[in-house]
């Protein structure tokens, strides 16, 4: 793999961290993945598209299957890929507009004197190299050039903008969704959630610097993410209530609105969330109270879940019944799951950094930041 021996070493570290999970939330790995990518894109040596791209590609998939449940690395590095082809088109159209410039020009030339063909020096076009990019075939990848000095220049000026600009969108991301909390919540609203959210968490207090409302937080057991988010919200002057999970259902007929975040929003607009979510969401649907999911675009992800499963993880039972009851547990098995899948269905409004959108709409910004060819990585 190109690369300096401290990118390679940068790397490996990320990935052993992930892998042992010293790197935890989504917000935490997507930030991280943006910044190894700035380095991994910026120092490596290339002088052709499918080079740069081949290249960031094996650097994701180790990312990836050193922590396969955290899609928020997936996403980052489709987002980097999409870059590096938008890169690439719009060169590539540069290019063909100034080579048939180039075209006529010759051609009206030739016309005018006819009798120096002999004498002229035929124009050269500039071509890219197009093996392994975007699917094309052998016949497209027979024309093949290497990349001029000046033209590689100007790319990893763009693309070092273009991380730049991802970095940023990151870093800001929390506030861009919280400056969106007083056109959702207003005075005297019962609102619900459910876990510990720092996306949540913020939207809330941003809300309560201007209006008045009530927060019921469901304790989410076994792991009582919610004590931890109840006891946030009321240090910040929210009048806040923890109820057990077994109550949302009665509770929910006086809410007026559920609010709540999520691990990974699916391309069909599922979303896979803190257990307990599930729950929350169809109570809703029942007493036709609006579902409103506050998340990144980070956080979107091209993939479906035609295996449900396969997006979750078994954490630990003695949570859920201890090891200390030895006789009854050994007679039983006991699955913990750490994530509920909620059908879009459920959701009536995802609140991004870019604005609002219904779950019909999450396919056009699907499309707006991931190539279709980079769904596998």
């Amino acid at each position: 793999m190109t690369g300096t021996r401290d990118q390679n070493a940068q790397i490996e570290s990320l990935v052993n961290r992930l892998r042992r999970r010293q790197v935890v939330g989504s917000w935490s790995v997507s930030l991280e993945t943006a910044l190894l990518f700035r380095q991994v894109v910026s120092v490596a040596r290339w002088n052709q598209v499918s080079v740069l791209i081949n290249l960031v590609k094996d650097v994701g998939r180790r990312l990836v299957m050193a922590q396969p449940r955290e899609l928020a690395v997936g996403n980052i590095v489709r987002r980097v890929l999409r870059s590096i082809r938008d890169v690439y088109n719009s060169e590539e159209s540069s290019s063909n507009i100034n080579l048939n410039k180039t075209s006529s020009t010759a051609e009206e030339v030739e016309h005018e004197d006819d009798d120096d063909d002999d004498d002229k020096i035929p124009q050269k076009g500039r071509t890219y190299d197009l093996q392994n990019y975007g699917g094309q075939s052998s016949s497209s990848a027979s024309m093949i050039n290497l990349l001029g000095d000046g033209s590689v220049g100007e790319k990893r000026a763009s693309l070092d903008y273009d991380r730049k600009k991802m970095i940023n969108e990151l870093e800001n991301m929390y506030v861009n969704i919280a400056d969106q909390a007083m056109e959702h919540i207003h005075s005297n609203e019962i609102i619900m959630t459910i876990g510990k959210s720092r996306t949540v968490e913020v939207f809330l207090k941003t809300a309560a610097k201007k209006r008045k409302f009530s927060v019921v937080v469901a304790e989410t057991s076994p792991t009582y993410l919610g004590h931890e988010m109840a006891l946030s919200l009321s240090q910040a002057g929210i009048d806040t209530m923890v109820i057990s999970d077994s109550a949302i259902f009665a509770v929910m007929s006086r809410v007026n609105k559920v609010i709540m975040g999520t691990h990974a929003v699916l391309a069909n607009g599922g979303l896979i969330s803190v257990s307990g979510t599930q729950m929350v969401a169809t109570a809703a649907k029942h007493h036709s109270t609006p579902v409103v999911v506050c998340t990144g675009l980070y956080k979107l992800s091209p993939l479906y879940p035609y295996d449900e499963d396969s997006f979750n993880d078994l954490v630990a039972p003695d949570p859920v019944m201890s090891f200390d009851e030895g006789e009854l547990i050994d007679k039983v098995t006991i699955l913990n799951p750490y994530y509920d899948y909620v059908s879009p269905e459920l959701v009536s409004l995802f609140i991004t950094n870019t604005g609002g959108h219904p779950p019909s709409y999450l396919y056009r910004l699907i499309n707006e930041n991931y190539d279709p060819e980079d769904t596998v990585i």
